[in-house]
């Protein structure tokens, strides 16, 4: 119906990132009557991107993944978006603009979204080629190529520096060490993310970021970047104390600039530092202009967050709809994103407030710092800083200038033994910061709106669709709120079955039943299955039973890694991980795969487990390769199944002088014994010889660390995208205590969690949590004990290595053949060529036949 009326106004959006995406989006949602039509003018040749998730285009992801909202936004009759065309002139008394083709466009109301440029310091060299600013998709493109470009031929290590230590400057380290690059961080100030965490937080940071690999150089000016002599390109740093940093690549991260050049040059004021000036409905001095987002210096300064932008999107559109809202000040709440580096910081972590009082706990052998900053009376909350563990983060900082409930203490323990804020929160409490969602709106899209599920209430009310630090905090609000209602929380798997993945687990155990068809049959709907349900009955007749996993019905069930017992790449070639127990290997060992690597031409790389990945193998080469390792005494690792990866160890007592246990021998050991055992998700052990702690126990789901009097054991611990550090379970076990211990846990985690759930998350969820469990497990408050024992003794008798079983069946070795009806014939019209120098030499007709680099591996075809 709106859009049938012919708008009467003419907005003019100048800029195109995620502030101007917003505001857009905002005006169509709630101009009903059609009052405006919108042309939004964006330098860049893309529609409007997630900036925040920047770094994750460093991983070959598709930049179109990065775009925001609803693409039909752009096809709306009342919305047109101008792509690659920057805007070089406003005329205010005429309130035209014209844009870098001389064309001149009118309007009625004028919004700059311009947003702000990397900061370029005055650094002699900085205009050299190998230095890099980090903005835009096209300056993550440009750093990426010339990564691989120095790499390509080089059989040694990119060196990369990043001059800026904030949040920005992290990422990008992240990002170098991501393309197997060097990277060291130099910062200026005394630590690292100095304007948002303080001292103590900063050097738990510190040996986080160091522990990754990252070297950081803090209270470290750059006097100047030197060319190489041999290239030209920036070949070194020195410093002002007079060091020096060999480098192949600089990335500049030392903060932003507003782009103000346009309102500058319309005689608009702009602040002291740059920014056109604008007051609390984010008006600047012409009545027709408006400033958001970063360009916008609002009470006397710019803000470089995504969610205050946000609110003055919001506040322009009202305001152009005859509203009065004003802007309600800034969230300056941040969350790193770094993969393996949890950092959180909100309100006023500085302690700056007349009479504020600080609570700390400090775990520097386990890498975690957090601080609350509270009154002076110890009860209301006024900003905290995490590092390390920032999983009360989403739950406190809704509740910023509001009396916490309890004892504050307590959610500064570790994970999982303090009490989670969430569906009490006040309704005026702000959970989502990006899209100013509070939890009163969040529990209206159910009660109001009759939303159903966590989908649901994102579509209705935006929450948790940004950066996604919030998500946690409302699936808790809308579970309890739903069971609050009356609405039964569906737990079902798929449509197939209505049962969760621990209830259908033991219906499994309790029937007996092993094959998909009698499950499907007997507790679900019927049917051939889905990729949801099918994956999981496999993976729980693989913890049930012996059964190989290409046996029979079996084998229609696995995903493609599973089904080929390898891990495809995305060049469509396969990896092979040989499992190495303890990462302790014999030199003839080594001999083995070296040879298996340079007879098959694969390019092989040493694992964060401590084994050796293989790369570029096609499918009808795995069994023979798996026939070269078994013959040598290796068997599969596993790496492409949930189920047990590895158990990482340091050296221990054997050799080190601060080893007190051996580590390598208890790793070896447990790994041998949980080989094999079918998960939720895949699981890790560490084992450290002592409280060095040189084997990140505490970053695995299991993690064992020496005592003088023997081992203490942590659980739940994981890494990936939500890192978590795991929890003391028990102290000074015995080795054979220790190992029943792990059985128990182990053997409760695979019958008790969800599909595809990790066991951070589990601990979580599982009824009493921490405590909860080392009732179950360690004085069998539910009697299920023996049972658990029993479990894992049979799991031991009945394993068998997966590779070799394969190669011992003719019928399974069909499988791998190039062609079903010509099991002997090799597919030879194709050839992969590993990455970085280690590939085979050519053969004249492979030189010949032209190859084409596909992703980092050699694919030639001919014909």
């Amino acid at each position: 119906m709106a859009q049938e009326l012919a708008p009467s106004k003419h907005l003019v959006v100048v800029g195109g990132g995620m502030v101007a995406q917003r505001l857009v989006e905002a005006l169509r949602a709630r101009d009903t009557d059609g009052t405006y039509r919108v042309t939004l003018f964006a330098e860049e040749p893309r529609y409007p991107y997630d900036r925040v998730a920047l770094t994750s285009y460093f991983s070959a992801r598709d930049p179109e993944e990065l775009n925001l909202g609803d693409p039909g936004l752009w096809d709306d009759p009342l919305v047109t978006i101008v792509r690659d065309c920057r805007i070089d002139v406003i005329d205010r008394d005429a309130q035209q603009v014209t844009d870098r083709l001389g064309r001149v466009w009118d309007y009625d109301e004028l919004v700059l979204a311009t947003g702000s440029n990397a900061a370029v310091p005055p650094i002699p060299g900085a205009d050299l080629p190998g230095v890099f600013v980090y903005r835009t998709i096209d300056d993550v493109a440009a750093l990426r190529g010339w990564v691989e470009e120095k790499r390509r031929g080089s059989s040694q290590p990119v060196r990369g520096a990043v001059i800026g230590g904030g949040l920005l400057g992290l990422e990008a380290a992240g990002a170098l060490k991501a393309l197997d690059s060097q990277a060291t961080v130099i910062q200026f100030g005394t630590h690292l993310m100095d304007a948002q965490i303080d001292l103590g937080g900063g050097e738990a940071l510190k040996r986080l970021i160091n522990r990754m690999g990252i070297g950081v150089r803090a209270s470290t000016a750059t006097k100047e970047m030197k060319p190489s002599k041999r290239t030209g390109h920036v070949g070194h740093l020195d410093f002002v104390d007079g060091g020096r940093l060999d480098v192949d690549v600089v990335v500049l991260a030392t903060g932003v600039r507003p782009r103000d050049e346009l309102a500058r040059a319309a005689g608009l004021p702009v602040g002291e530092r740059g920014g056109a000036v604008v007051d609390l409905a984010c008006h600047t001095e012409d009545p027709h202009v408006w400033a958001v987002g970063e360009v916008a210096c609002i009470e006397g300064r710019c803000i470089g967050l995504v969610a205050p932008g946000y609110a003055m999107a919001e506040v322009v559109v009202d305001r152009l709809l005859g509203g009065e809202a004003t802007f309600p000040g800034a969230d300056t709440a941040t969350k790193l994103k770094l993969q393996g580096v949890d950092v959180a910081s909100f309100g006023d972590a500085f302690g700056r407030t007349a009479g504020a009082m600080e609570l700390v706990y400090a775990d520097p052998v386990a890498g975690v710092y957090k601080k609350l900053v509270l009154s002076d009376d110890a009860r209301t909350l006024l900003g905290g800083v995490f590092v390390g563990d920032a999983s009360a983060y989403a739950g406190l900082r809704p509740l910023v200038g509001r009396e916490l409930t309890g004892d504050p203490g307590a959610y500064l323990l570790p994970e999982g033994s303090a009490p989670a804020p969430g569906g009490d929160l006040p309704d005026d409490a702000n959970v989502c910061s990006c899209n100013n969602v509070s939890a009163g709106t969040i529990r209206g899209a159910i009660t109001e709106h009759g939303c159903t599920d966590l989908p649901g209430v994102k579509a209705c009310t935006k929450a948790g669709t940004s950066c996604g630090s919030c998500l946690p905090l409302v699936k808790k609000i809308v579970t309890t709120e739903l069971e609050k209602s009356g609405i039964e929380v569906s737990k079902a798997l798929c449509e197939h079955f209505d049962m969760s993945r621990a209830q259908l687990f033991d219906a499994v155990r309790v029937t007996g039943l092993r094959t998909f068809s009698d499950i499907v049959a007997r507790h679900g709907r019927g049917g051939r299955g889905c990729d949801i349900c099918k994956p999981v009955v496999a993976n729980i007749l693989g913890s049930t039973g012996p059964e190989h996993v290409l046996a029979g019905e079996m084998a229609s069930l696995q995903d493609t890694n599973d089904h080929v017992m390898a891990n495809m790449q995305k060049d469509g070639s396969y990896s092979v991980v040989p499992r190495i127990p303890g990462g302790e290997i014999t030199p003839e060992g080594l001999m083995v795969i070296g040879a298996v690597a340079k007879e098959f031409g694969l390019y092989t790389k040493i694992t964060g487990g401590q084994r050796i990945d293989m790369f570029g193998a096609r499918m009808d080469q795995l069994p023979a390769i798996w026939s070269r390792l078994v013959d040598a005494g290796f068997e599969s690792g596993q790496a492409y199944g949930k189920s047990l990866r590895t158990v990482k160890s340091c050296v221990g007592s054997t050799w080190c002088r601060f080893g007190v246990q051996d580590s390598v021998g208890l790793a070896v050991e447990l790994e041998n014994r949980y080989r094999g055992l079918r998960s939720p998700h895949k699981i890790k052990l560490g084992v450290s010889g002592c409280a060095r702690e040189c084997a990140e126990a505490r970053g695995k789901d299991v993690g064992v660390i020496a005592t003088d009097k023997g081992w203490n054991v942590y659980v739940g611990g994981n890494g990936g995208f939500t890192p978590r550090h795991a929890q003391l379970l028990a102290e000074d076990l015995d080795t054979e205590a220790l190992v029943r211990t792990i059985d128990r846990y182990l053997m409760y985690y695979v019958r008790t969690a969800d599909r595809l759930q990790r066991t951070a998350p589990w601990m979580e969820e599982v009824e009493g949590g921490l405590e909860g469990v080392r009732q179950v497990i360690m004085e069998d408050s539910l009697g299920i004990c023996a049972d658990l024992d029993a479990a894992m003794a049979a799991h031991v008798d009945s394993y068998q290595d997966e590779w070799a079983a394969t190669l011992d069946d003719p019928e399974k070795l069909r499988r791998f053949g190039s062609f079903i009806n010509a099991p002997d014939v090799t597919d030879t019209s194709f050839a992969y060529v590993a990455e970085r120098g280690q590939a085979r030499p050519a053969t004249p007709q492979e030189r010949e036949g032209g190859a084409v680099l596909v992703a980092g591996t050699t694919l030639e075809v001919r014909s």
